[in-house]
């Protein structure tokens, strides 16, 4: 079986979705709003995503109001979506709740919602499958449709579903007298946090839903990697960062999590730059599920490696 690329009628209640599926995995992409990548599975195996079906994750205002138009209203949804860092508020909440076009390419498409006027930016996805394997390419593009010069870095958030744990692996390379690892917190994270684990070779950060506090770190990954296992699965993200040279937001950070009692957050980022009017800012992923191998000590640095020897 190659790769197929449908639109089918419905998700759960998110509409209309792109379907783009080979024997070993499936990914669901909205395009009555988004998008979203609302859905990644192997065959057989549980979707990776936080699907906030209650649409809990919501974001309104006076100041969105003024911003984008009176109720407007920006929805998590849940799934993967595409932001511009540095972070902002109303700016970077933008209300993406309406159809999204999209073009089938080989093995894939190309989602491209409504242009942001109102930040002067047009932001699009593109999605290929693996032939045979579970796993994505994904470029993000954003596009400067303004008059003037933008700074901005792209930000690929992936919103995967509650009770995992993830890995990331730390810088080790031998800088001698200098430091080989920077890290941003966030105010509200404290790092007494149970779910949060600091090594030397990684850092790991569980998915608890009975949390009561958010918590958010980003990392300068190296290694352009981070680790998700969730159930019978583990979700592999691969980026590519241009470590040391590359100027990266949130001081330096091209890898960065977040998480409540709702979801955990993902996140890689590309380089920091000037982007002028009519040019375009890419960053690429590569997704890859693998069965999750077995259990793993996550406070444990030796636990970690083991376990992530074993994947396939």
């Amino acid at each position: 079986m190659a790769v197929t690329v449908t639109e089918i009628p419905s998700y759960e209640n998110y509409g209309r979705c792109v379907r783009i599926a080979n024997e070993a995995a499936e990914a669901l992409v909205t395009v009555d709003v988004g998008p979203r990548v609302i859905k990644f599975a192997r065959t057989g195996g549980q979707n990776i995503m936080f699907n906030d079906l209650p649409r809990e994750a919501v974001s309104e205002g006076p100041d969105f109001d003024r911003y984008f138009y009176p109720g407007a209203k920006f929805y998590n949804y849940g799934g993967h979506r595409f932001w511009l860092s540095p972070e902002s508020s109303p700016e970077t909440y933008y209300p993406d709740n309406t159809p999204v076009s999209y073009e089938i390419l080989e093995n894939g498409a190309v989602f491209t919602p409504a242009p942001q006027k109102e930040n002067g930016v047009a932001l699009q996805i593109e999605i290929r499958m693996d032939d045979t394997a579970p796993s994505l390419d994904i470029v993000h593009r954003a596009a400067n449709i303004s008059d003037d010069a933008k700074t901005f870095a792209p930000w690929a958030l992936t919103v995967l579903g509650q009770g995992g744990t993830e890995i990331i692996p730390l810088n080790t390379r031998d800088t001698g007298l200098l430091a080989n690892r920077y890290v941003s917190i966030w105010p509200y994270a404290d790092l007494r946090d149970d779910r949060f684990y600091f090594g030397h070779r990684y850092a790991t950060l569980r998915q608890d839903p009975k949390a009561t506090a958010a918590f958010k770190i980003g990392f300068d990954n190296f290694a352009g990697r981070g680790y998700y296992a969730i159930g019978d699965t583990v979700f592999i993200k691969t980026y590519y960062p241009n470590h040391p040279d590359g100027v990266y937001p949130d001081n330096g950070m091209s890898f960065e999590t977040y998480t409540a009692a709702l979801f955990l957050e993902l996140e890689t980022l590309g380089e920091l730059k000037s982007v002028a009017p009519g040019e375009r800012a890419e960053h690429k992923e590569n997704w890859r599920l693998a069965p999750n191998p077995g259990s793993f000590d996550p406070r444990d640095d030796d636990s970690i490696a083991a376990f992530l020897d074993k994947l396939d």
